[in-house]
């Protein structure tokens, strides 16, 4: 149900439930929790790319899982499934990028925009699709969605579950960048690759600074800019930097 390959510095994560849209039942989201768990263990692992099979990225809950009484609670499916993912997504001091290759509903939308960079294939839609079963959005959509879009689109999208269009979904800063289906999969390797190549730390400092952006206040913030500033210059990647600029020549990074 998820691949995972380890391909020079990329953790490529890979949803393979493709006759069910790749929609997650417990086996899944457990086996992605571990998948997650390795990548930010592994020192090789310099950026994580999450993409999926076929023509869908994710359709959200198996809903089948999800009112069969002998399954997990939705309680426990948020608690055990789906809360654990965000989390580690999040606190992980990694690059993350999202390839959204089809379709992206619910849950499935919601896994791929807490993710550091989101890039889809023109095919590709985004779809709040829990009110058309008279749920609320979960996976920290109410969270991120409304600091992407602003409340007034994000409210209209998670009250109407209008579609989105990858196309729109850039305009409206949802996502980053939008790829032409022919190009999609190469534009998205270059991306993660060149993000797998850069100072591994200093991006994992940055995103700790991006996560505590939103609840800090600015004395805070800037305190905290203070004290990651000094661990970044404290790494071989910042003299390498600025040897290479002095140098004139491309740095080498090492992700230390």
């Amino acid at each position: 149900m998820i691949k995972y390959e380890l391909i020079n510095s990329v953790g490529k994560i890979t949803l393979n439930r493709p006759e069910k849209y790749h929609s997650f039942v417990r086996e899944m989201a457990l086996q992605l929790q571990d998948v997650l768990d390795r990548c930010k263990e592994d020192k090789k692992v310099r950026a994580i790319l999450i993409t999926a099979t076929g023509k869908a990225f994710c359709a959200g809950q198996d809903l089948g899982e999800a009112i069969n009484p002998a399954n997990a609670s939705i309680s426990k499916i948020i608690q055990e499934h789906y809360n654990p993912i965000i989390r580690k997504i999040r606190n992980m001091e990694k690059p993350i990028v999202a390839a959204v290759n089809g379709i992206a509903t619910g849950a499935g939308a919601s896994i791929a925009l807490c993710c550091d960079i989101v890039v889809a294939t023109e095919s590709a839609s985004f779809i709040q699709a829990f009110s058309k079963i008279g749920l609320i959005p979960d996976c920290g959509g109410t969270y991120f969605l409304p600091r992407l879009i602003g409340i007034q689109r994000a409210t209209a999208l998670m009250m109407t579950a209008d579609p989105v269009s990858a196309t729109d979904a850039v305009e409206m800063g949802m996502i980053y960048k939008v790829f032409s289906d022919e190009t999609f999969e190469d534009e998205s390797w270059k991306l993660v690759s060149k993000l797998s190549e850069m100072p591994t730390k200093g991006l994992g400092l940055t995103k700790r600074l991006l996560n505590s952006s939103s609840t800090n206040d600015l004395e805070q913030q800037l305190n905290m800019e203070e004290k990651c500033q000094v661990i970044a210059a404290e790494t071989s990647d910042f003299k390498e930097g600025v040897q290479a600029f002095l140098e004139k020549r491309k740095a080498n990074f090492k992700g230390e």
